[in-house]
């Protein structure tokens, strides 16, 4: 059902030469200046201000560029960077345990089951390193240990120390450090933000990114706005998945027009799901909750081995317990990767030894652990997070095991970027979970802050000049621009479309059915024959949203929600067939995607490195059935593919 594909991959990664170790170095040392006085001539959009956006809008702004920042929400901090929890990745080996860059770099390019490359991932690994330091400048309180020196902890896929934290609460302190440092070049004047605006258009010039419209979310209004080069850092597309860990204001909008205005989107099927969420309770539920993978370092994941238990988990004898991940994966045991996690998870939920009123979820067990370590280790550990368990649920878990279950969380997809971050338009940059660059099929945790960070504080502003170095004399497009006009139009267009419609079906129905054939279809588990049906029933669906069967109130000039979902709404029935375009034509299984029909004697995911090692690139055809694929080679030099071996 793809279009036509590309006979070769006509776009340049820009991977330097020389050795793995040395290539960031080399590139740094290489790469275009701009003097510090020619800076505050070239005018940057941020588009997003989580981790990544503020990040990149804070140190452009430090440098000298003038920054024009825009979230949708009232304030720049409500962006969902804020909910991430368990912590970030450093290779710095404080607990000498054998970590070391080297190490990280093959831990993460396993834990993506070698479908990234090789070159991104190093630099993640590296730049690691200085990060942490810099966030003890900004004065995130990570935990400590007695002696005041920097607390680690372990997560899934790895068999080492390097996750630094703030009890349950990395996010929220490491994007409240990058909040503030960019709230300071708000008030020196050198970044202006733009609050309670959503974009809906690029304006593309030349082939080059020129400018946005944004909507003001409270008067309705279009404001346009120009710029020397555009980055977008608006988080992920799990949201699509309706019930997911994600905020209800997440969406993939920001990347999808992108992708429509011409930027390529890569592997946009691999979305991670999550081990570790409550599980759906009621048909009313419009996400769910995250509890941190850092959990599994001391909880025990268990379920019943009988199917028709019904006595407390507590009444419940060791031997009558399988402790699962345990059992199939002694190496790794309660911190397998996320996605093999997940999967069997799902397998002993679908063979009906799930509990919890619904029997959806396994226990998370935390009463060997309240006996070797005792409760004030464990409460200064996971405090918070034991009190988001306990005010959802009523339940302390630490006398009683926690209820969980898979739920969609990560997008290892998005735009395509090469090694400078800047996708197949120029000027055009992506940064954090808005690119696909560095995770593979599959996201190890406490990777996603990491990569948010660094994207915004190193990366992009070594990568930014080698684009503008011969734009000093360039003038800003006016806004008054025929494209702009052009794109006013369209959207004037789609938006009375939208206030006109004399349906009787609500935008969150539509997310709802979606949500389900995705899970369903497209999510932990995979087939030929169930991807074709997704395929018909969201063209099916994606028909009668566009056909009016929708309902919002006309106001398009106040505050008006259920417009905002229409648009996100619209560009998701597009993307949700891309998924699954991209997942039939994989006909391998790796990381998270498993299609059943590929799959080893003893249930793992099989590989098919021969047909299959390629990042797949999607076109825009303006049909979106149609798509056109492009396929970018992965080569491994310095890590070669193995079998993805946990056990």
């Amino acid at each position: 059902m793809v279009g036509n594909e590309g006979k070769s991959f006509p776009w340049n990664a820009k991977i330097p030469d020389g050795p793995l170790e040395e290539k960031w170095n080399l590139f740094k040392r290489n790469s275009r200046l701009i003097s510090p006085n020619n800076r505050k001539k070239f005018k940057i959009i941020v588009v997003g201000t989580g981790l990544s956006g503020s990040a990149a809008a804070a140190t452009l702004a430090e440098q000298g560029y003038q920054v024009s920042s825009f979230c949708f929400h009232e304030s720049a901090r409500r962006a969902h960077s804020i909910a991430a929890q368990g912590g970030v990745n450093a290779a710095k080996n404080y607990k000498n345990d054998g970590d070391s860059v080297i190490r990280m770099f093959r831990d993460t390019l396993k834990g993506g089951d070698f479908r990234s490359r090789e070159a991104n991932v190093y630099r993640l690994a590296e730049c690691s390193i200085p990060f942490i330091d810099l966030a003890v400048s900004q004065g995130v309180p990570f935990n400590r240990e007695y002696g005041g020196y920097l607390e680690n902890r372990s997560f899934g896929g790895v068999q080492v120390s390097r996750t630094f934290y703030s009890k349950g609460q990395t996010g929220q302190q490491l994007l409240l450090g990058a909040y503030q440092t960019m709230m300071r070049q708000v008030h020196l004047g050198k970044v202006q933000l733009y609050t309670n605006v959503e974009l809906l258009d690029y304006i593309i010039i030349d082939g080059h990114a020129k400018g946005i419209v944004v909507r003001n979310l409270l008067n309705g209004e279009l404001e346009k706005h120009s710029a020397h080069a555009i980055v977008v850092a608006s988080g992920g597309f799990g949201k699509i998945y309706y019930l997911s860990t994600l905020a209800l204001g997440c969406n993939a909008t920001a990347v999808w027009r992108a992708h429509k205005k011409g930027a390529l989107f890569a592997n946009p099927s691999w979305t991670q799901i999550h081990p570790t969420s409550l599980p759906q309770t009621n048909s009313y539920q419009s996400k769910l909750t995250l509890m941190s993978e850092s959990l599994r370092n001391d909880g025990r994941i268990w379920v019943p081995k009988s199917k028709d238990e019904k006595r407390p988990p507590a009444e419940i004898p060791e031997e009558e317990r399988d402790y699962y991940l345990e059992r199939k994966y002694p190496s790794y045991g309660n911190l397998a990767p996320r996605d093999i996690s997940s999967r069997a998870a799902k397998e002993r939920i679908d063979l009906g030894f799930g509990v919890g009123p619904l029997k959806n979820a396994v226990y998370l067990d935390f009463k060997d652990a309240k006996k070797t370590l005792g409760e004030e280790v464990l409460r200064a550990r996971y405090g918070n997070l034991f009190d988001m368990y306990k005010k959802i649920t009523d339940v302390d878990p630490l006398t009683e095991p926690m209820l969980i279950s898979p739920s969609a969380h990560f997008s290892m997809g998005g735009l395509w970027v090469d090694y400078e971050l800047m996708t197949n338009v120029p000027g055009l940059y992506a940064i954090g979970e808005a690119n696909f660059a560095d995770h593979g099929a599959n996201r190890l945790g406490a990777n996603s802050l990491l990569q948010a960070s660094v994207d915004g504080y190193f990366i992009l502003p070594a990568t930014l000049p080698n684009y503008l170095y011969d734009k000093v004399d360039s003038n800003l497009v006016s806004t008054d621009h025929p494209s702009f006009k052009e794109a006013e139009e369209t959207i004037q267009k789609e938006i009375q479309f939208y206030t006109n419609a004399n349906g009787k079906k609500l935008i969150d129905e539509y997310h709802k059915e979606l949500g389900k054939i995705l899970y369903d279809s497209c999510g932990l588990k995979r087939s030929k024959s169930e991807l074709e049906s997704a395929v018909k029933t969201i063209q099916n669906l994606r028909n009668e949203f566009l056909s009016g069967n929708i309902r919002i109130p006309s106001d398009s000039f106040t505050k008006n929600a259920e417009l905002e979902k229409a648009g996100r709404m619209k560009d998701y029935l597009e993307l949700a067939e891309l998924m699954c375009l991209d997942a039939l034509l994989r006909e391998e299984s790796c990381g998270a995607h498993f299609r059943i029909e590929h799959q080893t004697e003893d249930g793992e995911a099989k590989r098919d490195d021969k047909n299959f090692q390629f990042v797949s690139c999607f076109e825009w055809s303006g049909d979106a059935s149609r798509p056109i694929l492009h396929r970018e080679p992965l080569s491994f030099e310095f890590f070669l593919p193995q079998n993805r071996d946990y056990q």
